[in-house]
């Protein structure tokens, strides 16, 4: 490989840009899969690994006539590699704690919030016309039902508890769900 141009060796004039452009050449291929496995291991990611190196030879490039020397360059770089992975790393976390907000917010895309006026107001109506259905319902009817959808309890269970037969929880079951039914269907 040949010497690289330095601060002291660069011209004066136009050939700046040149003389960089060379030297960055032979440190592109001299340490650009290095410094992208440095930036893999500190990031584990890919496309934001070349990304850093990209932007750490683009710094050196745009500095290449403030560098001391020639070996100054591969330094450079380095630092300039580990200092934009420590900034992705910094990027991603502020990214995943607003990602990590926005999801817990009520408005967030996906997210079921809270029932809006509307729907409470509909749910708080439709129970109601329930609760009102219900108690128009004969009292063994209304037990049976209150037992078996409000208390999960099993035709066995209830029969015990109200001290009739399991065929007698059906029948009171049936009846009174079929005149609920009739009780809270839309009029027309």
């Amino acid at each position: 490989m040949r010497a690289l141009g330095v601060a002291s060796d660069i011209p004066r004039g136009g050939t700046t840009t040149a003389v960089a452009d060379e030297a960055i050449t032979d440190l592109y291929r001299a340490h650009w899969d290095g410094l992208v496995r440095l930036a893999w291991l500190l990031l584990r990611d890919d496309q934001l690994a070349e990304e850093v190196v990209q932007d750490a030879f683009i710094a050196v490039h745009r500095r290449w006539h403030t560098l001391r020397s020639a070996d100054a360059g591969a330094a450079y770089l380095r630092r300039a590699v580990v200092n934009g992975a420590r900034s992705g790393l910094r990027h991603r976390g502020v990214e995943e704690r607003y990602v990590a907000r926005e999801q817990r917010e009520p408005t967030a895309f996906g997210r079921v919030g809270e029932a809006s006026a509307e729907q409470r107001a509909s749910e708080r109506e439709t129970r109601d016309d329930m609760i009102s259905a219900l108690a128009r319902l004969p009292q063994r009817q209304r037990e049976v039902l209150t037992m078996r959808y409000y208390l999960d309890l099993s035709e066995a269970q209830i029969a015990d508890a109200l001290g009739i037969s399991a065929g007698s929880v059906k029948a009171h079951a049936h009846r009174g769900l079929a005149r609920l039914r009739a009780g809270m269907e839309p009029r027309s």
